[in-house]
């Protein structure tokens, strides 16, 4: 009898599976781009920062080199003494044809660096389009046309950019590039197909400022660790548009080693758990590969099951990695073993306990998705 709950867990997973295929195939169907090219709609780029990330300059050098006829970047540091400073200022001195400046904000009240940041970044923007993006986010040419194309829909208010990661050179780096590249994405194109978007995601969100200023902007958000989530997922529910953006980024994640590799995942579990219990709970049937492998060990009968859930998984992972994605690079199918299993045992690490390590500094993650030092009382 013990192996009738592995049998349920590989079915609902592979029920889940077919279900991610779909929308995959929903999502390329609907991202085909428009003939017609807008006029073009004047774009304010903001750029929190905190240091000097691994590749920070060519990273930045990106947003410098669009070929789009009326955009501002605006820089945020906590201090004149960041390290990205000096990276700033030799691009602002490259390419000095583009209106740019760099606000010094100050250490924040608030738990949250980069909201602060874009609290003063947002104040500063002069245009109407915001686009709030990472200091770890690569873009090509096209990307403020593609913006502009997609804002010139009304009914579009706030978009999401879906990634494709790019690893460091760390062992660890790829396996959560790999993680990214084919279960992350796959869990925001079913949630889209099934219950459309209510949310957003981190690197790149772009917004009218309008639907910043409604929500109650950066203030209302300042307390949030998942501020991305909480930000869609307010304008969804003050009836505002919101989407998953037909553009995909680059998101380079950087070299961390196993230990901070580890702290980063359990961060990100224990807050998904915080944002979206119920969610969360329904993510068992998103690693299904683990149980599939495990079945036949207990009851060899049912390995035709297992057969047919490891096919979907590769053929779900190739479908996001290559055609999603469009990563060009080859997909490591041993990567992705190791990866489905070390992404279970997270999810079920997110469980236990209610502190995370961020920089340095211990916080507690609060019932209601906020956050505090652990120094200070629960909410």
């Amino acid at each position: 009898m013990l192996h009738w709950p592995l049998v349920a867990l590989v079915a609902g997973g592979s029920v889940y599976l077919l279900i991610a295929l779909v929308a995959a195939w929903h999502y390329l169907a609907l991202r085909r781009p428009s003939e017609e090219e807008p006029d073009a709609a004047p774009i304010s780029i903001l750029k929190p920062l905190a240091g000097a990330d691994l590749n920070l300059e060519s990273n930045l050098r990106t947003f410098f080199e669009q070929p789009y006829p009326h955009f501002e970047i605006l820089f945020a540091v906590a201090d004149a003494n960041d390290p990205a400073v000096p990276i700033v200022r030799r691009l602002q001195f490259e390419f000095a044809q583009i209106e740019t400046r760099l606000l010094i904000v100050g250490e924040p009240p608030c738990p949250n660096r980069k909201v602060w940041s874009l609290h003063h970044l947002v104040d500063a923007a002069q245009h109407e389009l915001i686009a709030m993006s990472d200091s770890d986010i690569r873009v090509d040419p096209r990307f403020l046309h593609e913006i502009n194309r997609e804002f010139a829909n009304e009914y579009i208010d706030l978009t999401t950019c879906p990634y494709r990661a790019v690893a460091g050179p760390s062992f660890w780096s790829r396996l959560e590039a790999v993680g990214l590249n084919t279960e992350f994405i796959a869990g925001l194109l079913t949630a889209r197909l099934l219950e459309g978007v209510h949310f957003a995601v981190g690197p790149t969100i772009v917004a009218r400022k309008r639907v910043l200023a409604a929500i109650g902007g950066f203030d209302r958000l300042k307390d949030y660790l998942a501020e991305d989530f909480v930000m869609g997922q307010l304008a969804s529910g003050m009836g505002f548009g919101v989407a998953l953006s037909p553009y995909v980024i680059e998101h380079h994640i950087g070299a961390e080693d196993r230990a901070r590799n580890f702290r980063h995942r359990l961060r990100w579990n224990r807050s998904t758990r915080r944002s979206r219990p119920a969610g969360y709970l329904g993510q068992i049937f998103i690693n299904p590969l683990p149980f599939a492998l495990l079945l036949p060990a207990l009851a060899p009968a049912w390995w035709p099951l297992s057969a047919a859930c490891l096919f979907l998984r590769f053929i779900l992972a190739f479908t996001m990695h290559h055609a999603v994605l469009e990563d060009r690079r080859l997909l490591s199918i041993p990567h992705l073993l190791l990866q489905d299993f070390l992404s279970l045992a997270f999810w079920l690490a997110g469980f236990f306990g209610n502190t995370i390590d961020w920089r340095g500094r211990k916080y507690r993650l609060n019932k209601d998705g906020t956050f505090s030092p652990c120094d200070e009382s629960p909410a």
